[in-house]
C-alpha cells in the first residue's frame, strides 16, 4: 500500500428512540464508548427522521459526529438536501456527514405510493443529485465583477439535467466547511459515482456475488474487483477517500455454525460470507485481526456497527480507534 495507513474510527447505526431523553442517552453513550459517528438510516417505518435526529444528537454531545446512513435520493429534491445538509453542517459546527444513495427498499415506495423505478433510473437520478450537491457546496462563492466599479455578488447554482433542473439556486447557508459525503456502493456504476463524488465510500453488509434481492440483482464483483474500480476512477483523490464497511458483528465460539446461518439467511455460501469485509465473527481477538486485515488489504478503516452491538463492540472500538 503506497498511501499512509488510515487510522481507525468507528460509527454506530441507530434508528429508534421512544423519547427525547432516550435519544439523548443513546447519543451520549455512543460518544462515551468512543464511537466517532452516530448514523441514522432513512426509511418509512418506526425509525426516526434522520435529519432531525442528527441535529438532536449533535446538540446533546460535544465531539460526536452525526450522519445520515443513507438518505434515499428519491425522497427529497437535491436542492432541499443541499440546503438542509448545509444547515446541519452550520448548526453542528462541522459535525455532520451527508450519506446519500439511490434507494433500495421497495417497501418504502409501496408505503408512500412512489414508483420504485429500475436501478439504472434511480442511479441516474442520484448522479444528477450529486452534481447539484457538488455545485451547491463549491459554488455560491462571493465573486468579483467589473461594472464600471468593482462589486461583489453571490453566484447561484444552475443545473439542467434529465431529472432535475435548478436555476440560480442560492447556495446558502455557507458552513465553514462543506459536509463530507458518504455513498454506499458495490456495483460498477455506484462505485464509479462514489469514486468521483464521495469523501467516504461504504461497502454494504451483503454479498455482491450470488444473491438477488428485489430491484438489486447480484452484482458479481469481488472485493478486489470493486477496489480496482475505485482506484482507477478516483485516481489521485483515492488517497483522501475514506473506506468504510457496514458490519455484521457476532461475538461467538461457534464460527462455523454462525457462518452457515448467515449464508442461509443471505442465500449464498459460508465462503462468500467469510470473504465479506463486514462479517466480523469470532472472539474479540479474531474480530480485531479481521479489522486489521481489512485495512491492510482494502484500506477499510471506518467500520460501522449496528446499534444492537454498540456496547458489545465497545472494547474493540477502544482498542483500535485512532490507531
Amino acid at each position: 500500500m503506497t498511501e499512509p495507513q488510515r487510522k481507525f474510527r468507528f460509527g454506530v447505526l441507530v434508528s429508534r428512540a421512544g423519547s427525547a431523553a432516550e435519544w439523548v442517552e443513546l447519543a451520549r453513550k455512543a460518544e462515551g464508548l468512543g464511537y466517532a459517528t452516530l448514523l441514522v438510516p432513512d426509511h418509512f417505518g418506526p425509525q426516526l427522521a434522520p435529519m432531525l435526529a442528527c441535529l438532536a444528537a449533535a446538540n446533546a454531545t460535544t465531539t460526536l459526529r452525526v450522519g445520515t446512513f443513507v438518505l434515499d435520493n428519491d425522497f427529497r429534491h437535491p436542492a432541499l438536501v443541499a440546503k438542509e445538509a448545509a444547515t446541519l453542517a452550520l448548526l453542528t459546527e462541522g459535525r455532520f456527514d451527508l450519506g446519500i444513495g439511490a434507494g433500495w427498499n421497495p417497501r418504502d415506495y409501496e408505503q408512500t405510493g412512489m414508483v420504485f423505478e429500475a436501478a439504472p433510473t434511480r442511479v441516474g437520478k442520484l448522479a444528477e443529485a450529486l452534481e447539484i450537491l457538488e455545485r451547491f457546496f463549491s459554488d455560491g462563492q462571493v465573486v468579483r465583477t467589473t461594472t464600471g466599479t468593482d462589486a461583489s455578488h453571490v453566484q447561484g447554482v444552475t443545473f439542467s439535467g434529465r431529472y432535475y433542473q435548478v436555476s440560480g439556486l442560492d447556495a446558502a447557508p455557507k458552513p465553514r466547511e462543506r459536509p463530507p459525503i458518504m455513498i454506499g456502493a458495490a456495483g460498477r456504476r455506484m462505485l464509479t459515482l462514489a469514486a468521483r463524488y464521495a469523501d467516504i465510500l461504504n461497502f454494504p453488509d451483503r454479498p455482491s456475488v450470488g444473491v438477488s434481492t428485489a430491484g438489486n440483482p447480484g452484482l458479481g464483483l469481488s472485493m478486489p474487483e470493486q477496489m480496482q474500480i475505485v482506484r482507477d476512477v478516483a485516481g489521485d483523490r483515492y488517497a483522501k477517500l475514506e473506506l468504510s464497511s457496514l458490519t455484521i458483528p457476532r461475538l461467538t465460539d461457534d464460527i462455523t455454525g454462525t457462518m452457515e446461518a448467515l449464508a442461509r439467511q443471505m442465500r449464498t455460501t459460508p465462503e462468500v460470507i467469510d470473504a465479506m469485509p463486514g462479517t466480523l465473527v469470532g472472539s474479540r481477538e479474531q474480530i480485531v485481526e479481521k479489522l486489521r486485515a481489512n485495512r491492510e488489504r482494502y484500506d477499510i478503516s471506518y467500520p460501522v456497527m449496528p446499534g444492537a452491538a454498540m456496547e458489545a463492540m465497545a472494547p474493540i472500538v477502544a482498542q483500535l480507534a485512532g490507531s
